[in-house]
């Protein structure tokens, strides 16, 4: 389920951006984790294991990298996401990444787990070659999961019905065949660019899939950011409506996920 609009500028929409501490539990609970490929990858592609994590969210990927020998420090704009990813034993600082200080430090990896987009791409980008040492490697990623057709189009429709204001169009999203995110990326390889000290941004991909019930996708939903701020009364509506079409499908469904990444190594 894309969180924005293909072709929009998601890090001006600050209402959504910060909403997803509502409920920390269940979006640790619900979000899944990244594939271990992209995680070795990125891992064995740096210099050395000292990592940021840019909106570090309840810490799903980072500890990830923790498992894997990473010394992790997270960069978060939320308090209450910020203080669930404590609990792992991670250190967390409260800021949006534009604003954060780094004061003096250098990473070896810098990555953002479906939180870039959050962020201003040239101000980002600037930061990221600031904190990186030689050879670092920036690496932002997201999940791009694709549900039955069914089930998107009752979520859509519905969302453009209840919420017709919305800033987030999920109408708008190209598919998994086309090229997922691929506005998005576009805009992170320009801001690399355009601050420079980045060697050419490289793309990539990861697909996978799991099996969800009713439950199990509707407790989810409510995690992304095209609903995290949407009133509750309204939600139940939406999710609702997504349920009877699960419900007419067997209760159950495949979701196809592709998990795309964009990286470059600090010159």
């Amino acid at each position: 389920m894309p969180t924005l609009a293909s072709g929009r500028e998601p890090h001006r929409h600050r209402q959504a951006a910060e909403s997803f501490g509502g409920d920390v539990e269940r979006y640790d609970r619900t979000r899944p984790a990244y594939p271990p490929e992209l995680i070795d990858r990125l891992i064995t592609s740096a210099p050395g294991r000292e990592t940021l994590d840019v909106g570090i969210g309840t810490g799903i990927e980072a500890r990830q990298l923790q498992a894997a020998g990473c010394q992790v420090l997270g960069v978060e704009p939320d308090p209450r996401m910020a203080a669930f990813a404590r609990r792992s034993g991670i250190d967390v600082e409260v800021a949006t990444f534009e604003t954060w200080e780094p004061a003096g430090r250098r990473f070896d990896l810098l990555v953002s787990g479906q939180a870039w987009h959050w962020i201003d791409p040239v101000a980002g980008a600037a930061k990221a070659a600031e904190v990186l040492r030689p050879g670092g490697v920036f690496a932002a990623f997201w999940h791009v999961p694709e549900p039955p057709e069914e089930v998107t189009d009752t979520l859509a429709d519905a969302y453009q019905r209840l919420v017709p204001d919305a800033p987030i169009d999920l109408k708008s999203v190209p598919t998994q065949p086309t090229d997922p995110y691929g506005p998005l990326i576009a805009k992170v390889a320009d801001g690399l660019r355009e601050v420079g000290g980045f060697g050419e941004p490289e793309r990539s991909r990861h697909d996978w899939d799991r099996v969800y019930t009713r439950d199990e996708w509707l407790e989810q939903l409510p995690t992304f950011g095209s609903l995290t701020w949407v009133e509750p009364v309204v939600l139940q509506e939406i999710l609702a409506e997504v349920g009877a079409t699960i419900d007419g499908m067997g209760g159950r469904f495949t979701t196809r996920y592709a998990t795309v990444a964009i990286s470059a190594i600090r010159e």
